[in-house]
């Protein structure tokens, strides 16, 4: 298909044709989920099997997708954008405890959202990893946007004396990295370990970068 078919447009059955697309648009995703995240994996999924197991017909895919590739895009921006939502919400609730208290309770939150559904981890940390170009793109775009806010917290934790003040670009990257192995190995059972000592491990790890040898608060710097 050269691009994305016309949808119908006008009102039917009491609903607009916006929330009827939205309808068809949800129910896509939600059998990709399975169909990519469990078996038979995005690679085995072809445009039938996926209208077939949303109970909507090719033409519709067609109205709503160019492509599984877009289907696949739709979905790893999604579960990135409700751990990002989590993330932030955590970071309201905690942004007056102490660092360490703080560190967890985000990391906390990231973990309990990405893992709350195997297939979002699939999709996350396997599916995603080269398919095209583009998808690449879009993985290294979303990973940098955790990169930005990890830097952005940390910079912020440095102006209050909490951490080192230092560019945390690079640490952040290759934190972030540790991040998405630890959660990949963790949930594909090769890591023998709980969810809650998994993140025990970032929040360590995170705190020596912040933190590191040899560094100490400024006030604490000051005491006699």
């Amino acid at each position: 298909m050269a691009g994305r078919l016309k949808a119908p447009t006008g009102r039917y059955g009491g609903r607009s044709a916006a929330e009827r697309q939205a309808e068809r648009r949800r129910r896509f995703l939600d059998a990709a989920l399975q169909l990519f995240g469990d078996t038979p994996g995005f690679r085995s999924t072809t445009v039938a099997a996926l209208s077939e197991a949303a109970g909507l017909s090719t033409r519709q895919f067609y109205e709503e997708f160019r492509t599984l590739e877009d289907v696949l895009a739709a979905l790893h921006l999604q579960a990135n954008d409700w751990a990002e939502q989590a993330v932030l919400e955590a970071l309201a609730d905690a942004g007056q405890l102490p660092l360490a208290e703080r560190v967890a309770a985000l990391f906390r939150a990231y973990a309990s959202d990405v893992t709350a559904d195997p297939r979002r981890i699939r999709i996350t940390f396997v599916e995603i990893i080269g398919v095209s170009p583009r998808l690449e793109e879009q993985r290294l775009a979303r990973r940098a946007r955790w990169v930005d806010l990890i830097c952005a917290e940390a910079g912020a934790a440095a102006a209050r004396g909490e951490a080192a003040p230092r560019d945390y670009r690079i640490a952040a990257t290759a934190f972030i990295g540790s991040v998405n192995g630890l959660l990949h190995d963790w949930s594909a059972g090769w890591l023998e370990a709980s969810l809650e000592e998994v993140v025990d491990e970032l929040v360590r790890q995170l705190l020596g970068i912040l933190r590191p040898p040899g560094w100490s608060p400024p006030s604490a710097a000051r005491r006699p």
